[in-house]
């Protein structure tokens, strides 16, 4: 019989669970606004894209929070399998939505089903269930995306690099080596911001080096900063922690455009300080909180439990919105139905997939694929 290895039950963070929600809500509709931008200046919810970073880091603290005491009764491989296992079938669900929904497109602004051949649309499908970023000679869509079934898929693929670097190397660095790669990477996202043609951090999602030149920029800060303010910050009491660090994370991805279009510098400037100060202020705040009442617990649970489906199942939802957007050119009267419409149809796809599909495989997969058995806690 297989050796079971079983640990003690840590602490749960439900707060840092709500905060995922809230800044996936926040990026479907940062996504619907975008459909009726004509720039980046007057995008409305105009920094949803900096949700990707937070996102970043929280895994960065929470992978620290879960693991960083346990690699002398668990290996690389061990590890790896309980990621998978989180992860991707998820990630499989969402490039199986964008196809059927590519299948179904009909818009001006992509090739539809009867341009691109099936095969390749498949193909292109299949790929995607590895996170392997498709060649341009594939992109279907022509927005030149890693994933052109769903677009957000880029962002896993870099969350796997992280996950990657820190089982195999970071996860033995001391505190002060582990601070100098996070101020080092600090210093290379500060330039990417501050010198970047449109004043921000967006991007990454091309396999071409200025986009995975950004995807890296990104990562590194975010994410190791992550597991840097676990190792160091010493946690308080702080009432209404939900509260507090939800508005702020709303303020922050929601602050119009700083700087105008003369001035594009100091929206970089905004990022870069967003990404490395203010979020792991908010991550602080979250992970001190307490959640104590009745509704806040079931909110925060709900919130937690359709993050991470809804932020990689949404975006099919977007591309069709965006087609039906730029295509008819409605008023933001004649819009508001259809956006509402998708926002809540994302939230009910997530939660759909998620009890539909995703517990019952990823309980499927834990009990087939683990011989460790990591203590009860969310990873995300």
């Amino acid at each position: 019989m297989e050796k079971t290895t079983s640990l003690i039950s840590k602490k749960h963070y439900p707060i840092l669970d709500g905060l995922r929600g809230v800044a996936a809500i926040m990026v479907v509709a940062f996504h619907i606004f975008e459909a009726h931008a004509t720039s980046h200046l007057n995008q409305i919810i105009n920094h949803g894209y900096l949700a990707v970073d937070f996102f970043f880091l929280l895994s960065g603290f929470v992978i620290s929070y879960a693991y960083d005491d346990r690699w002398s009764k668990m290996t690389v491989t061990d590890f790896f399998k309980i990621r998978l296992i989180r992860l991707q079938p998820m990630v499989i669900m969402g490039m199986i939505i964008g196809a059927v929904c590519f299948y179904f497109q009909d818009s001006v602004l992509w090739p539809t089903i009867h341009e691109v051949p099936i095969w390749k649309m498949l193909v292109v499908m299949i790929i995607g269930f590895t996170l392997i970023p498709v060649s341009l000679s594939m992109d279907i869509r022509g927005w030149q995306e890693m994933h052109p079934l769903n677009g957000p898929g880029w962002s896993l693929f870099f969350e796997y690099i992280g996950n990657i670097l820190y089982a195999l190397f970071v996860r033995k660095f001391s505190n002060t080596a582990l601070a100098i790669l996070v101020f080092l990477s600090g210093c290379l996202l500060i330039h990417l911001a501050v010198t970047s043609p449109n004043g921000d951090v967006i991007g990454g999602w091309s396999l071409e080096p200025t986009q995975l030149h950004i995807g890296f920029s990104r990562l590194l800060f975010p994410f190791f900063g992550g597991l840097l303010l676990h190792r160091i910050v010493k946690l308080t009491t702080i009432n209404n922690g939900f509260f507090w660090a939800s508005l702020l994370t709303v303020i922050v991805l929601a602050m119009p455009r700083i700087g105008g279009s003369k001035h594009l510098w100091m929206n970089g400037l905004y990022d870069s300080l967003s990404i490395i100060i203010i979020f792991p202020l908010i991550v602080f705040l979250g992970a001190s909180g307490e959640v104590t009442g009745k509704y806040s617990t079931k909110i925060c649970k709900f919130l937690g439990d359709i993050s991470y489906p809804i932020y990689i199942t949404h975006y099919p939802l977007i591309y069709i919105y965006t087609g039906w957007a730029v295509g008819s050119k409605p008023s933001f009267q004649e819009a508001l139905p259809f956006a509402l419409l998708t926002l809540i149809g994302a939230i009910l796809l997530a939660y759909t997939c998620l009890k539909l599909y995703d517990e019952p495989v990823r309980l499927w997969l834990k009990q087939k694929m683990l011989t460790y058995k990591p203590a009860f806690i969310t990873v995300k």
